[in-house]
């Protein structure tokens, strides 16, 4: 197949570009390295069946003009502001790098004949919801970031696309995903501020925020998996696992992974249950449709943090 992958330089598609050039795709990278790290998408640049194109997905005609000299069989559209802070400070962030960018996107697979795109949701979408674990068909949603609020839309956008221009969609809405390659994230920024500073650490929020955290390699088994399984126009699957880990125990394990003593780190806490306006303090996903499809990730949540520690750690090294 042709593939496109947006946000080609960024934590999950950087573990994802190895397992399709593996399969025999001829796969084209597009990257703006805001949050994506060149680094990253250099490894591959020698791979005879990869192509980079480092421009912005706003410029609607240089995606157009992509398309139409690719002509896609398919989209992975991972690319987004997954740096909730971003959108809190500037309000337009989220709504030009992730709704704008999805209907340049979907523009584009209009034009250029591309009947099939792969996207990357959020359980953040679901805001705080009176169901937990919360299901695919929970409703109505009040999301409480621009983050979750450009989710939705771009999930709109989609389903309406494939309903006019017979394009097929595969939409997965992820807990948190963790893994080796990171540009930010909870793991990434306690590592950072320890190698800092290996006496204190300081926690947003009071730390007993808890989420079901995947590792990448499981999201994208999943991923893959619900691609070749489910066959419908529009296919929505939260892409989870059933437990959670808490702020407070990623915390220690990262302690403990650094070597630290942990009665030589000071940790110093918020006062609130979450750890910034937007933050959804307890999250828990409803996994029962992936799971009736056949799929199941292989690591729980706290299984997940402890590999994906162990893996940054080595990293940063």
């Amino acid at each position: 197949m042709k593939i496109i992958v947006t946000g080609a330089a960024g934590f999950i598609a950087t573990n994802l570009l190895p397992r399709l050039l593996t399969e025999g795709h001829e796969v084209v990278g597009v990257d703006n390295f805001f949050l994506g790290r060149r680094e990253y998408v250099d490894r591959f640049l020698p791979h005879q069946k990869f192509q980079f194109h480092e421009f912005d997905l706003l410029d609607r005609e240089r995606v157009i003009s992509l398309f139409e000299a690719v002509r896609p069989d398919c989209v992975w559209h991972i690319a987004a502001n997954s740096d909730i802070s971003f959108g809190t400070t500037y309000t337009d962030f989220d709504l030009k790098g992730g709704t704008h960018v999805t209907y340049n996107v979907l523009e584009a697979m209009r034009l250029s004949g591309t009947s099939q795109i792969i996207f990357s949701s959020s359980g953040a979408i679901y805001g705080e919801p009176r169901v937990l674990p919360t299901p695919e068909d929970y409703g109505p949603l009040f999301p409480i970031s621009l983050y979750a609020a450009s989710k939705i839309a771009c999930e709109g956008l989609i389903t309406a696309f494939a309903h006019n221009y017979d394009i097929r969609a595969w939409i997965f809405r992820f807990g948190n995903i963790v893994g080796p390659f990171p540009t930010h994230g909870v793991i990434y920024d306690f590592i950072q501020k320890l190698r800092r500073d290996p006496t204190r650490l300081q926690i947003l929020g009071d730390g007993t925020q808890a989420k079901p955290y995947v590792h990448v390699e499981d999201c994208l088994d999943g991923m893959m998996f619900g691609y070749r399984s489910a066959r419908e126009r529009i296919n929505c699957y939260n892409l989870a696992v059933g437990d959670q880990t808490s702020v407070n125990e990623i915390a220690r394990w990262i302690i403990e992974a650094m070597g630290l003593d942990a009665s030589g780190v000071r940790i110093d806490r918020g006062n609130e249950p979450r750890g910034w306006r937007g933050d959804v303090a307890q999250v828990r996903l409803d996994t029962r449709r992936m799971e009736a499809l056949g799929w199941k990730a292989k690591m729980s949540s706290g299984e997940a943090v402890k590999r994906a520690i162990r893996e940054t750690v080595a990293q940063l090294a």
